[in-house]
């Protein structure tokens, strides 16, 4: 069963992957950020360990579930000749909720609402909501993720060590991402917009459009380092 531990490609698959994982990953970890930020700031934490570990959960299922997800491609039925997949509704559905989501946070924050104060005052189901949105588009991220994998790795040990190892580096990682994003509005703001270009993807996918990733990552990279160069120059400016 671990033969594979001998073999010099599966474990160049087993980095790729892990790189790939990471990268299909940072979505997840800014739509984390950005709902963890309006949590008291002494949740979180546990939401982003909680967020992170629900990921990791649920790809691993989906992995073990790789009969059901090959399924989810069967079109079960067609709207003006557009066939219409399991995998298909999923992504239009979580695409959809991504849009809105990020778009009334972008609203929340062009008004100037102090989530964090009403958050606070009912903490537990204001955290408990938070848990359960990032459930929701866990899956979302989850099956291109997944379906990615299958694609890549012939050994099941090696896509889930993937999806734990990646997981374990967005964990590292998420801490400073998030704290990046509260203290800098301008660029909740981009990392806001990324997510609505993610969610505008994702219905695009679901709708057999294909809209390569890197495009949009690259828009985004560009965006953030015009941004930092900003930052940098208003410190400058300051001191």
């Amino acid at each position: 069963m671990l033969e594979w531990i001998y073999m010099p490609e599966a474990w160049i698959s087993l980095m790729t992957l892990t790189a790939l994982e990471i990268v299909l990953g940072i979505d997840n970890i800014i739509f984390i950020a950005i709902l963890c930020g309006k949590l008291p700031n002494e949740q979180r934490d546990r939401a982003r360990v909680v967020g992170l570990g629900l990921a990791m959960i649920t790809r691993i299922l989906l992995l073990l579930s790789l009969f059901w997800i090959m399924k989810l491609t069967t079109p079960l039925f067609s709207v003006i000749g557009q066939e219409i997949s399991g995998r298909d509704i999923v992504l239009i559905a979580g695409g959809l909720f991504l849009i809105a989501k990020s778009t009334l946070e972008l609203h929340s924050h062009a008004v100037g609402e102090n989530e964090e104060q009403s958050m606070a005052s009912k903490a537990g189901a204001g955290f408990m909501m938070i848990i359960i949105q990032i459930a929701v588009l866990d899956i979302v991220f989850s099956l291109d993720s997944v379906i990615t994998a299958v694609g890549m790795a012939d050994h099941i040990e090696i896509m889930i060590l993937a999806v734990i190892l990646a997981v374990g580096v967005m964990l590292l990682a998420s801490g400073a991402i998030s704290r990046f994003v509260e203290s800098n509005p301008t660029i909740k703001v981009l990392a806001l917009a990324f997510l609505i270009l993610i969610g505008v993807a994702l219905v695009g996918e679901g709708l057999e459009f294909h809209i390569p990733k890197g495009y949009i990552y690259f828009a985004m990279a560009f965006s953030l380092v015009v941004e930092m160069i900003n930052l940098y120059s208003r410190k400058k400016r300051v001191n």
